[in-house]
């Protein structure tokens, strides 16, 4: 176990990018479609990120305890899940409000023009 370094990159892609990450994008998809506010992903993944580091220790024999170790991979969550929130919005602002918007983007919407 190394308490400066991760011993894999391959752990980190595999749990924290695409675990993590697959569990962070559907977070952020939940919190959309209940029409929650975004702050809410912060918490979310704060306690993601926390089953991430553990799993990658308990599993992987990576460090548990590492402020470092632990924002990285709080970022990399946060980033993602905001990511399958603002899509997910999107969607719903587009579908639900057809009258009004249109998508100008995979991560935004505009008003429509007569």
């Amino acid at each position: 176990m190394g308490l400066l370094w991760e011993n894999s990159f391959g752990v980190f892609l595999l749990l924290t990018v695409f675990l993590g990450g697959g569990a962070g994008w559907l977070s952020g998809r939940a919190i959309a479609l209940t029409w929650r506010p975004v702050w809410q992903i912060v918490i979310y993944m704060v306690l993601l990120s926390g089953a991430v580091r553990f799993l990658a220790y308990g599993l992987f024999d990576e460090t548990l305890v590492s402020l470092h170790y632990y924002v990285v991979t709080l970022i990399i969550l946060l980033v993602i899940s905001g990511l399958g929130y603002r899509v997910t919005r999107v969607g719903q602002m587009v579908t639900q409000y057809r009258w009004l918007y249109e998508r100008a983007g995979p991560f935004a919407w505009r008003e429509r023009t007569g």
